[in-house]
């Protein structure tokens, strides 16, 4: 009786061993270092690992290792001083070719990256890293949809042939006709195209004013929050910034928190940059109604365009950088809306030149009577004129750019258009000393919560107890292993949630000892005891802990940032503790007492 056989104990051996490789990465702390990507998403080779450390031996700093990493240069380095001076000299160099950031990586022997085994992630509050907050000009948004109200309705008309002239300004459109029936019948016209705007005759008898509701105002402020949310999860997600936050703080805000960049001059431009591109064609005649003249970016030409937009940034669903005779180029594809569209005009306008327009919003600071004030600025340029030579939907490519506007334009327009433009209003970089304190803090926690049960359990229970310690030690390991294996965030509140573990973890095992006990004080043999002690625990520990793991699911479900963090490790911790508890101690148990004639048992 009590026996595992000779597999299962095997499999748990196994289990056990594999947890311990899988935390082993997290012993080994981290150093400084600086991680270098080539600008076209190239993967850099052993050749190039080379050159740059001869760079920096040449300039008197020694790396304390270097390696390949997903097609990344990084070099490793004994001091901070030693870091910066490599990341500005290797920026001086190579800054046109490839991306340089400082940061920090873990210091694991070559054995072990070889293994492809990775540290736990840290959150920004135990890493340190860059907090950013983001302001959307909600204005904007609102303002770009009446944009579109304002283009729609003066289609709509000129199809009814009802003359008309559609203004917009402070957030009122004005429709302009020339008799009280063009009246009535343009406004039967916007309102079917949408009965929710408010439409009112103006004094003069010839004029409609339409505006938005308050409830369409707060839904299109809505919609841009949303969209600008996973713009922005996109975008850092393209940048490989592990376990990164961006979530919405009140009505207009948007927090972005980036563990363990320690350089945020690299992710400024890419955060808040609303590039984006509209096609239109080229106005040969020069005085079709809403043509108006745009800029040429570089050396491109200005060119006199249309006033109807055939595809725009919106309706690209994905866009690579690349070269197409010799020229940086951004290959766009299109969604089937745009595809649509751009078929059609390709198709009717055959030997015309058709124009990309490069599109940003940005926001200046100009002194105004000796206060700086902040000023929202449109840049529209024409970046590429080509002659349509043939017929052509999806896909397509544009040229114009330099390598690494390519480069950044192609990630803005795979990531996703912002609905609103977005402005840093607070930066902070939190140091990795901060971040080091609460690591400390936290798991001195974890230390007193631990040795306080081993102590407790270790006298209450006695050699029970210490296999139950064994098994909390294990429980830990297997967390840590989960963590490291999954790359999960652990944050403050995730520490908190493995400092709650270490007391459910023996909760098990304290269902089972008691058992075990009243099996004994019934009359039972030890033998027969520890049997029935772990059968008959069996359903209230799984009842506990599913019911828990729930709540922690849920958790997880609808939580931000913090609250997953702490969700993840009680999730982990629960399974780990079923494991160990049911499992981990029986095996021990069945070793130590199992198979053998028993007059009591120390429990």
């Amino acid at each position: 009786m009590n026996k595992f056989s000779w597999w299962l104990n095997l499999l748990v051996l196994v289990i056990v061993l594999a947890g311990c490789l899988l935390a082993l990465p997290n012993i080994y702390g981290s150093v400084e270092a600086v991680q270098i990507a080539d600008n076209d998403g190239e993967a850099f080779e052993e050749a190039k690992l080379e050159e740059f450390v001869r760079v920096l031996e040449g300039a008197g700093i020694e790396p304390e290792a270097s390696y390949l990493q997903d097609g990344r240069v990084v070099i490793r380095f004994d001091s901070t001083e030693d870091q910066e001076l490599a990341g500005a000299r290797l920026r001086d160099q190579y800054s046109r070719e490839a991306n340089i950031a400082t940061t920090l990586t873990p210091k694991l022997p070559e054995w072990v990256r070889n293994l492809g085994l990775s540290p736990m992630s840290l959150g920004l509050d135990l890493r340190g890293g860059v907090y950013v907050l983001l302001e959307v000009d909600m204005a904007t948004a609102v303002e770009s949809r009446l944009k579109l109200y304002q283009e729609d309705f003066s289609d709509r008309l000129r199809d009814a042939k009802i003359r008309n002239r559609v203004d917009l300004e402070d957030q009122l459109i004005t429709v302009r006709l020339t008799s009280a029936d063009d009246r009535a019948a343009a406004r039967e016209i916007i309102e079917r195209a949408d009965p929710d705007v408010f439409v009112e005759d103006t004094a003069d008898g010839n004029s409609l004013t339409v505006r938005m509701t308050d409830a369409q105002i707060k839904a299109r402020q809505d919609f841009a929050i949303d969209q600008n949310l996973t713009t922005l999860r996109n975008r850092v997600n393209q940048l490989g910034v592990a376990e990164p936050l961006v979530q919405r703080e009140g009505e207009d805000r948007i927090v972005v928190q980036l563990p363990g960049v320690q350089d945020p001059n690299q992710l400024n431009k890419i955060l808040t940059a609303t590039a984006t591109l509209e096609f239109r064609l080229v106005d040969l005649s020069g005085d079709e109604p809403g043509s108006r003249r745009y800029p040429g970016r570089g050396d491109e030409a200005p060119q006199i365009l249309k006033r109807k937009v055939i595809a725009s940034g919106d309706q690209i669903i994905d866009a690579e950088s690349g070269f197409s005779e010799g020229q940086p180029a951004v290959f766009i594809t299109l969604d089937s809306a745009g595809g649509e569209s751009m078929l059609k005009t390709t198709m009717e306008n055959l030997n015309k030149p058709m124009s990309s327009i490069f599109i940003e919003t940005r926001r200046e600071t100009v002194m105004r009577n000796g206060v700086e004030e902040q000023r929202t600025v449109k840049i529209e340029e024409v970046i590429n004129t080509a002659t349509i030579r043939g017929v052509f939907k999806n896909s397509f490519q544009i040229t114009g750019l330099t390598p690494t506007e390519a480069r950044d334009l192609a990630l803005l327009l795979r990531a996703g258009a912002l609905a609103a433009p977005v402005y840093k209003i607070d930066e902070r970089t939190i140091g990795p000393s901060l971040g080091q304190d609460n690591i400390d803090r936290g798991f001195n926690a974890i230390k007193i919560g631990f040795f306080a049960v081993i102590i407790f359990m270790a006298i209450y229970y006695k050699a029970f107890g210490l296999i139950a310690n064994l098994a909390l030690l294990s429980n830990l390991v297997f967390i840590v292993a989960m963590l490291s294996f999954l790359q999960a965030s652990l944050t403050l509140p995730g520490i908190a949630g493995i400092v709650l573990t270490v007391g459910m973890a023996v909760d098990a095992n304290v269902l089972i000892f008691e058992r075990i006990r009243e099996e004994i004080t019934a009359g039972a043999s030890p033998q027969h005891a520890i049997n029935s002690g772990y059968e008959k625990a069996l359903s209230s520990i799984t009842d506990a802990n599913i019911t828990t793991l729930i709540a922690a699911i849920v958790l997880f479900g609808v939580g931000t940032g913090p609250i997953k963090g702490f969700a993840i490790t009680l999730m982990l911790g629960i399974i780990t503790s079923m494991f160990t508890a049911i499992v981990g101690t029986r095996a021990v148990v069945n070793l130590v007492f199992g198979g053998r004639k028993l007059t009591s048992i120390p429990v």
